[in-house]
């Protein structure tokens, strides 16, 4: 996956723990490999990877999901995930992953995943883990929305104070619906997605990472900022996953369903350049405005 912005080169400077230390900036690789390097599977969020008083929701759920998937045996992808943020994840402070099988199966592995900090915890995910078998059913995807070609789109500037931080670290082109807070009425929301850096491979802590990067779809409803949150969110991915193109880029789409009393529902796809269904994604936002 070729992306327009690398690092020439990589700055691990490790604290006694074996994580990067807290003022270094850190891409979405450089976290993972720091968990992945933690004799005891914590790390800290840095703050550029903050929005509002938490960090990236995506990055919290990836790291989880990358804890339980060290659990789970080969040959058994991700097929959902349901994503319960009970707590802000303090960006700055360490933050550990507990991952647990509760079940396995002949074919499929359920795990239970939890991001705690300073005792608490803060996200918890179920997930299903499972092997492919033979079946009579198959029905295609729904083909993608037409949308312009990437390259066209004007690409979301990162802001100082007027968006979240981590937004640096990805490259978002509005394509569906209207900017957030401008007043709209559409139901629709979305388009082009990537990150802003290069993998060796892209697999789906990759893409639990990137689907967050996109704000509630009711947020353009607002006349002026406001703060939301997602309360549950649950990830379905298409396996074997499609194979993304050079570019890397992701088509999202998502839809209000229904919205009322401070809470809006939201369902939401993911394709693939080609037009192939990736993820299926449903969100519930407490919106506080």
């Amino acid at each position: 996956m070729l992306l327009r912005h690398t690092r020439a080169t990589l700055r691990r400077s490790f604290t006694m723990q074996g994580c990067f230390s807290q003022d270094t900036d850190m891409n979405f690789a450089e976290i993972l490999e720091a968990f992945a390097v933690s004799a005891d599977n914590s790390v800290t969020i840095p703050t550029d990877w903050g929005q509002g008083r938490a960090g990236y929701g995506g990055l919290v759920a990836a790291l989880v999901v990358a804890g339980m998937r060290a659990k789970v045996a080969d040959g058994r992808p991700v097929r959902s995930l349901a994503i319960t943020f009970v707590g802000p994840v303090k960006p700055g402070e360490s933050m550990s992953v507990e991952a647990e099988v509760l079940r396995e199966g002949k074919a499929v592995s359920q795990l239970l995943g939890r991001a705690v900090q300073n005792g608490q915890t803060m996200c918890i995910i179920q997930g299903s883990f499972g092997a492919g078998r033979e079946s009579s059913v198959d029905v295609a995807a729904e083909p993608a929305p037409a949308a312009p070609n990437p390259e066209t789109c004007q690409r979301m500037p990162f802001i100082e104070g007027m968006n979240p931080p981590f937004i640096r670290y990805f490259d978002v082109r509005w394509t569906f619906g209207d900017y957030p807070c401008t007043n709209s009425r559409k139901r629709e929301m979305g388009g082009w997605m990537r990150f802003d850096e290069k993998f060796d491979a892209f697999d789906s802590v990759h893409l639990v990472g990137l689907v967050d990067v996109w704000p509630p779809a009711v947020l353009p409803h607002l006349k002026e900022r406001a703060p939301a949150s997602s309360i549950t969110w649950t990830i379905e991915f298409v396996q074997p996953q499609p194979v993304l193109g050079e570019e890397g880029w992701l088509l999202y789409n998502a839809k209000i369903e229904y919205a009322r009393d401070g809470y809006g529902d939201i369902a939401a796809m993911v394709w693939s350049q080609a037009g192939e269904l990736v993820a299926i994604s449903r969100q519930t936002v407490a919106v506080f405005g």
